[in-house]
């Protein structure tokens, strides 16, 4: 899954991964963290999505990272945002307080791009990646991340057999087995997502589960 993959999605306006509505997870377990206003929260592969504003409302200063330059223009655009743009090493910044884009790849970021970030979201990276690349993803977001760091993060879940990603399935198994050497990992709610009215119906799937878990960055002396 190369860069020209996502670059081609996003021309193609292919992007059914992406959410209108804030996530509902989200808005319900947030909190569930115990990050203050005013802290900075980084959101990998963030597309263009609205969560961002929610966070931003909610008090937190927000960072995210994105490679689409479509996603990135149109996240500012559709939400009547005029930002500030700047070249900083690899990445292109966009900026409108209090959230902050780093346009480039999440593969080169370093520990100095995110050295202040209290807390991380992931609705979107994750379930956007191959297993292939999964434990890779996870392993460079444990080496840049803070300690103490904690994080929300939602997953998918349905028969693969039916359908391909992306957003691919991550099953609690393997979010446990990605992470449990860097945090504790616990389930927070699992959300029956198959509506009625789903367009997941018609691409075939039959039943299709979003489920969040909180994760608590461990001691280093528990590790």
């Amino acid at each position: 899954m190369e860069p020209d993959f996502w670059h081609e999605r996003w021309v193609r306006a292919e992007t059914g991964f992406h959410q209108q509505e804030i996530n509902l997870h989200l808005r319900q377990f947030w909190q569930a963290l115990g990050l203050s206003a005013g802290q900075r929260i980084f959101v990998p592969l963030c597309g263009k999505s609205r969560d961002l504003l929610w966070l931003a409302g909610e008090g937190y200063s927000v960072i995210g990272v994105e490679l689409s330059p479509i996603a990135v223009e149109a996240f500012f655009a559709e939400n009547d945002l005029q930002p500030r743009r700047w070249r900083k090493g690899v990445f292109e910044i966009w900026e409108a307080d209090p959230i902050q884009i780093l346009l480039g790849d999440f593969f080169a970021l370093t520990t100095a791009d995110i050295a202040d970030c209290a807390g991380f979201y992931d609705r979107a990276a994750l379930i956007a990646l191959p297993q292939t690349l999964r434990s890779q993803y996870v392993n460079h977001l444990q080496s840049i991340l803070p300690i103490g760091a904690a994080g929300l993060l939602v997953t998918l879940e349905y028969d693969p057999a039916l359908r391909s990603g992306p957003p691919f399935a991550v099953s609690e198994e393997e979010v446990k087995t990605l992470y449990s050497a860097t945090h504790e990992v616990e389930l927070l709610h699992i959300r029956d997502a198959l509506t009625p009215e789903s367009p997941w119906r018609e691409r075939g799937l039959t039943w299709l589960l979003e489920k969040a878990y909180r994760l608590t960055h461990l001691p280093s002396g528990s590790r």
